[in-house]
C-alpha cells in the first residue's frame, strides 16, 4: 500500500504520484457505488495490482482540507492569481472576484502581475497603491526577462497551488518557466504504458519540487461571484474586515450610512479608492442576485 497524490484523472484512470513514482490506476467501485469522484489534489492510498507495476488502484481518499466544484479541484493551500499589466489589459475588478472566490473558500492568495515589461515603474506602482493594503502578497514577473521567477518560486516552495487568472495572461507561460525541465511528466508515464499522451483540456497538479506542486486548471479562466449574502463581503476583503464592527450602526452596509468607520478608512488612504468601489459594485449586485 502506498500513500500519494492524484496528479489527473482521464477516461476513468487516475495518475498518482508516490515517493515511488507516478502509477496509473482505477478507482475501486466502492467510490461509484458512493457516488464518490476522486479529484486532482485528493492524497490517497494505492495498491499495486502487481509486483513492481505501474499500475494499481485507489483504495482510500484521505480526509480533504478544500474542494472547489469548478475547477475540481482537492486541498489546496493556496491559489496564485496572474493578471498581465498589458496584452491584456487588466480588469481589476475581476482579480478582486477571484479573491472574493478564494477568501470564500479558504484559501490563500498570491497576486502575481505579469508581463511587467510592458509597463512602465509608475504603472506598477499604481497597482501596488491599490492592492498593497490589502495584505495579499503582490508578485511583478515577467518570463521574458526572467523578472520575478525565484520570488514566485520562493512563493510557491513546500505548497499545493492552484493557479487563476484571465485567458492571455501569462499562466502557462509562468508555469512553464517554473518547471524543472528534469522533472518526470505523466506523458513519460503513458508512454511506459504503451499509451498515448492525453491532449484533452484538463485539472492536472503537476509536480514541481519536493512537497510543491502547481495545479493547472482551465476552469478557472471565467469565474462567478460564490453564492454569498451581501452582508458578508467585507469578510472577503482583508483590509476592510479588520475594521468589522466598528461602525457606529451594527447592519452598515459601508455604502451610505454615516459614521461609517470603512468610509473613514477609505478617507484616510488606509483602504484604496479602486477596492472600495469594487466591494460598492459587487455588494449592489449580490443585493440585486438576492431580490431575484
Amino acid at each position: 500500500m502506498l500513500e500519494g497524490r492524484i496528479l489527473k484523472g482521464i477516461g476513468g484512470f487516475y495518475y498518482v504520484y508516490t515517493d515511488e513514482g507516478v502509477y496509473q490506476c482505477r478507482a475501486k467501485g466502492l467510490f461509484r457505488k458512493k457516488s464518490f469522484k476522486p479529484l486532482a489534489g485528493d492524497r490517497c492510498r494505492i495498491e499495486l495490482t502487481h509486483t513492481d507495476d505501474v499500475e494499481g488502484n485507489v483504495v482510500e481518499i484521505l480526509p480533504r482540507s478544500n474542494a472547489l466544484i469548478r475547477p475540481p479541484v482537492a486541498n489546496i493551500d493556496q491559489a496564485l492569481i496572474i493578471f498581465a499589466m498589458h496584452s491584456p489589459e487588466p480588469v481589476w475588478g475581476l482579480l478582486d472576484r477571484y479573491l472574493i472566490t478564494m477568501e470564500r473558500a479558504g484559501i490563500g492568495a498570491v497576486i502575481c502581475i505579469n508581463k511587467d515589461d510592458l509597463a512602465e515603474a509608475a504603472e506598477q506602482a499604481e497597482v501596488s497603491r491599490i492592492y498593497g493594503k490589502t495584505g495579499y502578497r503582490l508578485i511583478f514577473s515577467s518570463v521574458v526577462e526572467s523578472d520575478g521567477l525565484d520570488e514566485l518560486r520562493e512563493a510557491l516552495d513546500g505548497k499545493v497551488t492552484s493557479v487563476a487568472g484571465p485567458s492571455g495572461a501569462g499562466k502557462s507561460s509562468v508555469i512553464n518557466a517554473l518547471v524543472r525541465k528534469d522533472l518526470m511528466e505523466t506523458g513519460e508515464i503513458s508512454r511506459k504504458l504503451g499509451r498515448g499522451k492525453q491532449t484533452t483540456r484538463h485539472t492536472e497538479l503537476v509536480y514541481l519540487w519536493e512537497d510543491t506542486f502547481i495545479f493547472d486548471s482551465p476552469g478557472f479562466s471565467a469565474m462567478e461571484l460564490p453564492d454569498m449574502e451581501a452582508a458578508n463581503l467585507t469578510d472577503c476583503y482583508p483590509e476592510m474586515r479588520q475594521f468589522k464592527g466598528q461602525c457606529f450602526y451594527a447592519d452598515c452596509t459601508h455604502t451610505h450610512e454615516p459614521d461609517c468607520r470603512i468610509k473613514e478608512a477609505l478617507d484616510a488612504g488606509e483602504i484604496s479608492r479602486e477596492r472600495y468601489d469594487s466591494y460598492a459594485d459587487i455588494y449592489k449586485e449580490l443585493t440585486e442576485r438576492r431580490n431575484y
